[in-house]
């Protein structure tokens, strides 16, 4: 086979705040095609008619999609749209259409260029499917809150409906499910591994993560007459080929290691290039101490090994276990996903390759994050910011939830087993401009109806984690560790909010905004690290209450999710108090918690449930843990093997709660106070032993009898609450508290998430 060409970009770079590196195009620097004389158009097409009245023959580009079309930033089509409109492309836009034949999908006649394919902006199962399975009846995403407009698997169906309808047009993947789905992955649905979505959809190139640098190349490229079998080189694209290039180094890693006799060869977990015997650099690429390493230095002065190391990286790939191996066998499953996760760093990323019954999934390293500059660039084009007039006055949920709301970054280096951000999105955050932030805040203000003077979130994957990053560049590209935060905050991060607390104070007093308020999560372990910064928080933007997710209060499942222990919330919950206290203001937390996770015993969820009486707090909503694709967590639930650590087949085994029964038991005990889950608690706190719990003093769990009436009973429901948090929040169900406790007592409540994804993705 004919050696893959060499890639545009460098093989390492150092992730930059404010410029782009070397070697990558930034984003408003391509020339424009030749379709750029059209000029914007008011929303992206979704009809013929709308095609003619543009003076569009065709369309360059179609988008197909899952969610309703909304022309705002938190909506991936509408960023694509608008990004390849930017680049002077006609596109337009298929949303939801009828999956059951291929018509639907000539409506707006053959692409010249592809078609782009995303379920949208969540996973289409989880979209559709509660964590205990059942259908959803309702769909954020889609016009009335209705569900049923998509397919199971909708980039999948999708993709081959594109393909029917134009058999000869390219198709790329994109978007959160295809993401999540590049490489054989346990799917709970099915409760078996399923291979890549890409050889299933028959698409021609997956693109993973953000996918703005990869989408515009692709594009150019296109339009330049490459043909797509041929761009095998676009960082953060996924394609299949039938033999591995001759000239690339291979690292075989489809096995774990086994007893037996000690072969020196390459450790798949570790980074080959690192200096053989640094111990600092040991410890930030995480390679457990002992492990079997070959010393690849080549002879010669120090930059020229550098040079070397990095030149050979470029050309190497690790081969995964293939799709059957993984599929039969739970542990290489859990040694697969190790692998994946230990290369998403773009600094240091090599390639892998994984073979799906005869054909290859080959994965390139992930994509270049987008410069602040590029941030601006991709935030502040001309989005109409409303839903597509053709939905006139349907309400969609997703939208009302982020109508008055401004994505500020992205990324994530929290690195939370059960979240998939950091997959998609990466752990590099990638920030906007303040001055940037601004304009759109005041566009709202000016542009967007029914705005009252309230901003109701300036956040994105988390609330502040903005303009935080390793304070050096170098270590920054070489680090391999999953996350930045746990076991503790790593002390090359830089924790200084205070660009933050600049920007909450700008936009507060911008003429005509009465208030700020902060909606998205916050990661409580960072904000204690700035008092300053929660002070801020807790005078200005805080609208009563403030939700917070320490998840669970017990080692066993914290360290399996990697979240801190509870006295870091302890200690944000010291601060809040005070700062509510200062202010004059009568504000409580919403902590989320998750039932059911891997690691989590019976005796830990009766622990929590203690905590949460002894705190005054009453769960509202609460969920199970939900095994999403290629989270780590996933894994652990799959492999009853720990991921977060060297795989073998000799120990690392994690408790997962798996059966219908447990999983409910382990929900019933988040609400305890809840009569219909007595006769449950009382059964099991006498298994477990715990029966002096069982009774009515301050410090037992349950009642040891039901409340009069027991066959008529029903769980009581607030009154007016989803009314109160449609007002509030802009959401179709209530997310929260919507009245203050009793007097006298903390009785505060709290609720759990209900699946609304990151903006942006």
């Amino acid at each position: 086979m004919p050696a893959i060409p060499e890639p545009f970009v460098p093989a390492v770079f150092l992730p930059m705040q404010s410029a782009t590196p070397d070697g990558v195009t930034p984003l408003n620097q391509y020339p424009l095609y030749w379709a750029e004389c059209y000029g914007r158009a008011p929303f992206l097409p979704m009809s013929r008619e709308e095609m003619d009245q543009l003076g569009w023959d065709s369309c360059d580009i179609i988008i197909v999609t899952g969610d309703a079309y909304v022309d705002h930033p938190s909506f991936g089509m509408a960023i694509i749209g608008r990004l390849l409109e930017a680049q002077g492309f006609r596109v337009g836009i298929i949303s939801q259409p009828d999956w059951r034949s291929a018509e639907p999908f000539r409506a707006l006649g053959r692409p010249n260029l592809f078609f782009g394919v995303t379920a949208g902006n969540m996973d289409s199962m989880i979209n559709r499917y509660t964590a205990d399975r059942k259908v959803r009846s309702d769909d954020a995403y889609s016009p009335g809150d209705v569900g049923g407009r998509r397919p199971d698997r909708s980039s999948l169906v999708y993709s081959q409906r594109c393909r029917e309808a134009f058999p000869t047009v390219p198709v790329v993947l994109g978007g959160i499910e295809a993401s999540l789905r590049r490489i054989a992955h346990y799917d709970y649905w099915q409760d078996k591994v399923r291979r890549s979505i890409l050889p299933d959809a028959k698409a021609d190139l997956l693109v993973f993560g953000n996918g703005e640098r990869a989408i515009v190349e692709i594009a150019h490229r296109l339009a330049a007459g490459e043909d797509i079998g041929e761009m095998r080189d676009i960082r953060g694209t996924a394609y299949l080929l039938s033999d591995l290039p001759d000239d690339w180094e291979v690292i075989d890693s489809t096995n774990v290691d086994k007893p037996g006799r000690v072969e020196v060869r390459p450790d798949p977990y570790a980074d080959p290039t690192a200096p053989a015997n640094d111990d600092k650099q040991t410890a930030a690429t995480g390679i457990v101490p002992g492990s079997i390493r070959v010393n690849l230095d080549p002879p010669g002065d120090k930059d020229s090994r550098i040079a070397a190391r990095l030149a050979r990286r470029a050309r190497t790939v690790i081969r995964l276990p293939s799709y059957e191996m993984v599929a039969r066998d739970p542990v290489l499953y859990a040694h697969a996903s190790r692998v994946l996760h230990l290369e998403t760093n773009p600094g240091n990323a090599r390639a892998l390759v994984q073979n799906q019954g005869g054909r290859k999934v080959w994965l390139n390293p992930p994509p270049v994050p987008l410069s602040t500059e590029e941030m601006d660039y991709v935030f502040g084009l001309e989005y109409a910011r409303v839903p597509h007039p053709a939905y006139g006055d349907a309400r969609i949920p997703a939208y009302e939830m982020i109508r008055f709301s401004v994505n500020i970054m992205r990324g994530c280096f929290g690195g939370c087993t059960f979240c998939s951000i950091t997959e998609h999105e990466g752990r590099i955050i990638q920030n906007r401009s303040e001055d940037s932030i601004i304009r759109e805040i005041e566009e709202i203000r000016d542009r967007v109806p029914g705005f009252t003077g309230v901003i109701s979130d300036l956040g994105g994957p988390t609330a502040n984690m903005y303009r935080l990053a390793c304070k050096s560049r170098a270590v920054e590209a070489a680090c391999r560790r999953p996350s930045c935060v746990f076991p503790g905050i790593c002390e090359n991060l830089d924790t200084d909010h205070s660009s933050l607390v600049q920007l909450y104070r700008r936009a507060r007093k911008l003429p005509g905004v009465k208030k700020v308020l902060i909606g998205s999560g916050l990661r409580y372990d960072l904000a204690v690290e700035s008092p300053e910064y929660v002070e801020e928080l807790v005078t200005h933007h805080v609208g009563g209450y403030l939700k917070i997710a320490p998840e669970h209060t017990e080692d066993g499942p914290l360290n399996k999710m990697m979240k801190p222990g509870i006295g870091s919330y302890e200690r944000f919950r010291e601060l809040f108090e005070k700062y509510s206290r200062k202010a004059g203001k009568e504000q409580y937390l919403i902590p989320y918690f998750i039932a059911a996770h891997p690691g989590t015993t019976d005796e830990d969820m009766m622990h929590l449930a203690l905590w949460l009486k002894r705190n005054g707090f009453r769960a509202d909503q609460v969920q199970n843990f939900y095994p999403s694709p290629m989270a780590t967590a996933t894994a652990m639930y799959h492999s009853g093997k720990n991921p977060l650590r060297r795989v073998s087949r000799e120990g690392g085994d994690v408790e997962s709660v798996r059966g219908e029964r447990q999983r409910r038991l382990h929900k019933a005990f988040l609400r305890y106070h809840d009569p219909a889950n007595w006769p449950q608690l009382r059964e099991a706190l006498r298994r477990m032993g715990r029966a002096d719990l069982i009774g009515g003093g301050k410090h037992q769990l349950v009642p040891a009898t039901d409340p009069a009436g027991r066959r008529d009973y029903h769980s009581p429901r607030r009154k007016n609450a989803t009314a109160a948090g449609d007002r509030r929040r802009g959401a179709g169900k209530t997310r929260g508290a919507s009245r203050k406790p009793a007097k006298g007592r903390p009785g505060r409540i709290l609720t759990q998430h209900t699946g609304l994804p990151p903006r942006g993705e």
